[in-house]
């Protein structure tokens, strides 16, 4: 197929071309996951669907919760260094979305793939000891996240495991899709699209393509930054006549801490609050990040409220002298984003608020750490460790 046909007839790029479903409030999604009942099909796709900022399809993703009960939906990570909130936090949050909502999620650990991508510095046995800290060390069930139907499967036992049928399915990808193609999903492994790539982050691309089917993955469940890769999963089913495409059902990218940082980096410990971060390291970097007065739009600390605090969290306190008004409740983001624009509330008076929400929720995946001897070995071993973008 030539790549002028491939990108036209399906525009990756142009969000125009995505279904946008209506999301049920925040309220509505804690009910249906304090629920005791089974959850009813519109409910389950109310509730899944409130994971994405996008959904390719949206009717497709009705019509699967309604028929299959339970879906496959799948996310890798690549071991690269400490957990950070995004990744920890925001993450069991979507993901007890979708086990309430009667899918199976399982978490692909590619390891192989962070070697590929030169993470860690292409050494596999510390690119195994991060992933080892991330699930022997139990980060994700410290945060909250319902362990019950998740499921982690190492990339390099599993591909070593079902070789033949993997590797004819890369290949039958690669010999697919033309070399523009493929190099436009660079993005995935956080590369720019006119980025000096390696031969092995040409590779990539086609191989998380074909993870989608070998996983049997009814919904990828990744971040925006990952669609590219996912339409062209979506493309390979035009290809080879697939029916049942997988559906790209993309989270936020929570922001950097710092000015214009569209998205936190491990490589800038600056950008980023980690999971097992002191109180102290938390009040600091809240305390010099972007937070301009008056001004919602592309602030960190308003991306973090909206995601990561009033889901977690059922109110949100911001102390003030009893001069400047005393202290005052807020039970939705929608409150305090009003009264900021205004010039009500005052970074000055935000700023410790968010602190201290902040470490409340991550208070304890800290004391798991502190108290888990296994979890504190890991923890102390990747901390050693070199992070490499």
């Amino acid at each position: 197929m030539s790549e002028t046909t491939a990108n036209e007839s399906n525009p990756v790029d142009n969000l125009e071309t995505l279904a946008i479903g209506t999301i049920i409030s925040l309220q509505r999604q804690k009910e249906l996951l304090a629920k005791s009942e089974p959850l009813t099909a519109e409910e389950k796709y109310d509730l899944v669907r409130s994971v994405g900022e996008e959904c390719v399809q949206d009717s497709e993703l009705k019509n699967l919760l309604a028929k299959k009960p339970n879906p496959i939906c799948y996310d890798g990570f690549e071991p690269s260094g400490r957990m950070h909130i995004a990744q920890g936090i925001l993450k069991s949050i979507n993901v007890n979305k979708c086990t309430k909502g009667g899918c199976t999620f399982i978490f692909w650990v590619a390891d192989w793939f962070a070697l590929l991508n030169n993470k860690m510095g292409g050494d596999l046995k510390k690119i195994r000891t991060v992933g080892e800290y991330m699930i022997e060390g139990q980060v994700w069930k410290a945060c909250g996240m319902d362990m019950q139907n998740v499921k982690f499967i190492w990339s390099s036992d599993e591909i070593n495991s079902h070789s033949n049928e993997y590797w004819l399915k890369v290949m039958d990808i690669s010999r697919r899709f033309k070399l523009p193609r493929v190099k436009r999903c660079s993005q995935i492994m956080g590369r720019g699209d006119d980025e000096e790539l390696f031969a092995s982050q040409i590779f990539y691309p086609c191989m998380q393509c074909a993870d989608i089917f070998h996983l049997k993955a009814d919904i990828c469940q990744l971040g925006v930054d990952q669609r590219k890769v996912n339409m062209l999963a979506r493309e390979y089913c035009d290809e080879v006549k697939i029916k049942n495409k997988p559906i790209i059902l993309s989270h936020h990218m929570i922001m950097g801490l710092g000015k214009g940082q569209a998205k936190m980096s491990k490589s800038d410990p600056n950008s980023a609050i980690f999971m097992e971060d002191t109180e102290a390291d938390v009040n600091v970097k809240i305390k010099q990040s972007w937070c301009p007065e008056k001004e919602t739009k592309d602030n960190p600390l308003f991306d973090y409220l909206k995601h990561i605090i009033f889901p977690k969290l059922e109110s949100f306190v911001v102390k003030k002298k009893p001069e400047y008004g005393g202290d005052k409740s807020y039970t939705s983001y929608e409150e305090v984003a009003s009264d900021f624009e205004s010039g009500a509330l005052h970074p000055g008076d935000l700023k410790p608020a968010v602190a201290a929400a902040i470490n409340e929720i991550i208070r304890p995946v800290r004391e798991h750490f502190q108290n888990d001897p296994v979890a504190k070995k890991l923890l102390d071993q990747v901390k050693k460790f070199k992070v490499t973008k």
